[in-house]
């Protein structure tokens, strides 16, 4: 019998939203008018001060010397790839659990991604993969900061040194992240965002910026951005059109002061959960999420593993209480059909395809409150007390390591 049906109907009670933006708006409401007035007033839409003054804050939020507003984080990536001049024959190594743009953005550019596989604590890239897979056609490395925590980054830094290959950090999900006290966007040779409204510091459509403090990078970044034009209608270069618009930037330059405040209201959202599986001992059922040593994490998603394919049944069990959850992500890219052309066999990144299966993403937005992950606690207990109760499977399975043969961080 399904847990649904023995534990009783769901309470009637209000939603639990995985992310829910109007608490987060509804205090800057007056300034984000005012803001987005002023640009009006101005007639200066695209780039123009408001988008000057967000890369001069950005930059200096995450200790770079250089910020690039463009349309996107997925242009932020493109961009970057730009930059280093990727294109047909280069290979560029990535993990394969990320969002679809990372290994888009390589494609665009007739490259080839290199899938590969990730540590099964942190969801990150494995610097023992960036070893065992870069080569002559190697020009960059892309390690994503997934679920806002940094990758191993000094590691993966070292090794494509030694390559003389390019690391480009994908960082949409981690502004704010630290690694070993420098911020994600200053660690390697570019780092791109996404202001995608779900991001920790979203704005009200799209919008992406790129971070380096390499002078001769962030020239070429600003003239791609422009179709390549210098001077106007001059084009020394190919370029897309990639620009931020200075709506997005004024509401971006209203919310970036409350960042602080807000990873520190995730963080502790992340302490609360942490305790309350702890205490209900579903930490015996569940693979729990960790912050890793010298991390600052800022909890883009609170991330769980749900082993022995009970995933979906709980993700359904969430939805009948009308608590959020989303599956982040289904599948790895390896597995995708627009990318069977590349060979990828089932079990070639098991660590990928494990955690594919497993995750499920609970609500962590900053003003989630106590009581509402109560709730969430709640719910997922009487989930599996409805089977077999919380002690059926033996310690925490989602830390088997790789099988023999496979590296290891």
């Amino acid at each position: 019998m399904e847990p649904s049906q023995t534990a009783g109907p769901p309470e009637k009670t209000a939603p639990v939203p995985l992310l829910d933006l109007s608490r987060q708006l509804r205090p800057l409401r007056g300034d984000i008018l005012a803001a987005i007035a002023r640009v009006c007033d101005s007639g200066q839409f695209c780039l123009g001060p408001e988008v000057q003054r967000l890369e001069e804050n950005i930059a200096r939020y995450c200790g770079a010397e250089y910020a690039v507003g463009c349309a996107s984080g997925s242009d932020a990536l493109l961009l970057a790839l730009m930059a280093c001049d990727v294109g047909p024959g280069d290979e560029v190594i990535l993990p394969s659990f990320t969002f679809f743009a990372t290994a888009s953005a390589v494609t665009r550019l007739g490259a080839r991604p290199v899938f590969g596989d990730i540590d099964p604590v942190s969801f990150n890239l494995q610097p023992a993969e960036v070893e065992r897979l870069i080569g002559p056609a190697t020009k960059a490395v892309v390690p994503v900061h997934l679920f806002g925590q940094c990758a191993q980054m000094d590691t993966i830094g070292r090794l494509a040194e030694g390559a003389g290959v390019a690391v480009i950090e994908d960082a949409a999900q981690a502004l704010g992240a630290e690694f070993h006290g420098r911020r994600a966007g200053g660690l390697g040779g570019a780092g791109c965002f996404s202001f995608y409204p779900s991001k920790n510091l979203g704005g009200a459509g799209d919008g992406g910026m790129v971070t380096t403090s390499d002078p001769e990078w962030a020239d070429r970044l600003t003239l791609l951005r422009t179709h390549g034009m210098r001077p106007r209608y001059f084009h020394p270069v190919v370029g897309i059109n990639s620009r931020l618009d200075a709506f997005q930037a004024a509401v971006l330059n209203v919310k970036l002061p409350h960042l602080e405040r807000w990873a520190a209201m995730r963080r502790a959202n992340a302490r609360r959960y942490a305790e309350m599986f702890t205490d209900g001992r579903l930490d015996r059922v569940l693979g729990l999420p960790a912050e890793l040593p010298g991390r600052r994490h800022v909890w883009n998603q609170y991330v769980i593993r749900v082993p022995d394919g009970r995933r979906d049944g709980l993700k359904a069990f969430l939805a009948e209480a009308r608590i959020g959850s989303e599956i982040y992500y289904p599948l790895g890219l390896h597995q995708q059909e627009c990318f069977r052309h590349l060979g990828y066999a089932t079990g070639d990144l098991p660590e990928t395809e494990r955690a594919a299966a497993e995750v499920l993403a609970l609500p962590i937005f900053a003003e989630l409150t106590a009581e509402e992950q109560q709730r969430v606690v709640r719910r997922i207990e009487a989930f599996f007390h409805g089977s077999s109760g919380p002690h059926r499977l033996a310690g925490p399975n989602f830390l088997r390591r790789p099988r023999a043969g496979r590296p290891s961080t």
